[in-house]
Formats: C-alpha cells, structure tokens, sequence
C-alpha cells in the first residue's frame, strides 16, 4: 500500500513579488527602493534611411552616456487579445442598416478571426525602470545575472538602513518618501527628455497603468494584453 501523501506547507505568493505598494505613481519595493517606469514608444528602424538610422544611434549612444545613474530597459512581448474589437464590430453589424455593409463586416470578421487563428499577433511594450535607492541602499542587485523578468526588471539587493534613516514616525515617513520621490522624479524627467531627443515618445506609467502592467506580467495566461496607454495614444 503506497505511503500517504505528506502536505507541505505552502508559501504565500505574495512572497514571491518585490512590490510593497504602489503608491504616487512610484513602485515601492521590499527592500525599501523606489522605481518609476517609463513606457516608450516604439520606431520602426528598419524603414528608416541610412542616415536617419545614424541619427538615431548617434542620439541613442549620447543618451546612454549622459546617465550617470543605473537604469534598466526592458523589451515586452505579449499576445494581442482582439476579442473586444471583435466584439466592437459585431456590435456596429447590429446596428447597420444596410444589408451590404453588414455581409461586409461579417466577411471582415470571419478573415480576422480565421487570420488569427494562424498567426498570432504580437504586441512589444518598451519600458526604461528608473530606480532610486534611499540613503543605507544598495545598486549591487542592479548588476547581478538574474533570471526571470521579475528579477531583471527589479534586480534589488535587501540593504541594511543607515543610521539615522529609520523613519519614527508616519509623518517623518511621509516627509522622506516625498524627499526620495522628488530625487526620483528628477531622474524620470532626465529620461524622458534624453528619450524625446532621440525622437521618441515617453511618459511615466501612472499608478492604475501600473497596477494593470504588473497584473498582465503575473497573470500572463489570464491576460493577453492589458489596457495600459501608450505613449503614441495618450489619455
């Protein structure tokens, strides 16, 4: 007779993420540090010309070398979920009057629908994670291997407080959070304006924009795509 099965003690999941909160457009991190992201938008390089190409490159590499602080950039490529475009045009077939239009958007649907069961479309989001650590921090996680896209997009290193930093009380916490997002809003500002001279869109993601980024990222096979705006789309 087989031996029952022992029940291990399971870990919350919660431990497994390295955000504390989100909070004034700024992830929180367990160790203490702060992050702001900045989605950008993206440039199809191939279809520039030779020299437009140089141009690029030549701005790329001044930005790269005007940051004096670590930064991360992070390519995302997710599956496009077009059910509720789909949907959209279901709902513009109910509502048109004309009979040729209608057996046209049923056309449309069909293709699309049996296109994708072919293909699948890919959606890349670009992402540029600007960190900041209080005093008593550590950048050593920054550059340290790591795998998994949590690990890289975070790459943190739980450091020990310097004297003096512990806040004692919620007030002198809330005075240090502001000093520390100031410093941190500067470098997502330094960012922003070096990835405009390269010629590209950017903004900071917003705390919802947030949520709904890193809740595409742990439910990846709930979520196909996520509703976050894109800087080509802004709000």
């Amino acid at each position: 007779m087989p031996a029952p099965l022992v029940k291990q003690n399971a870990g919350n999941s919660l431990d497994l993420v390295d955000i504390k909160e989100i909070h004034g457009n700024v992830v929180v991190l367990k160790d203490g540090s702060l992050r702001q992201i900045v989605m950008v938008a993206g440039v199809n390089f191939a279809l520039k010309s030779d020299a437009e190409q140089t141009l690029i490159v030549q701005a790329y590499q001044n930005f790269l070398n005007s940051i004096d602080f670590p930064l991360q950039i992070i390519v995302h490529s997710r599956k496009v979920n077009i059910d509720a475009y789909i949907a959209t045009l279901v709902h513009r077939k109910e509502n048109e009057p004309s009979p040729l239009l209608q057996s046209q958007i049923d056309e449309y649907v069909s293709f699309i629908r049996e296109f994708i069961e072919k293909n699948a479309i890919m959606e890349k989001s670009f992402l540029v994670v600007v960190p900041f650590y209080p005093s008593g921090g550590s950048i050593a996680g920054t550059t340290q291997a790591a795998s998994g896209i949590f690990s890289s997009l975070f790459g943190t290193k739980k450091p020990a407080p310097a004297p003096g930093t512990v806040p004692k009380t919620n007030e002198d916490a809330d005075r240090i959070f502001k000093e520390n997002t100031e410093q941190l809003t500067q470098r997502a500002s330094q960012i922003i304006n070096g990835i405009m001279g390269i010629g590209l869109d950017a903004s900071v993601l917003e705390n919802q924009e947030l949520i709904e980024l890193f809740y595409n990222f742990y439910n990846p096979q709930t979520v196909e795509r996520g509703t976050v705006v894109s800087p080509q789309n802004p709000k």
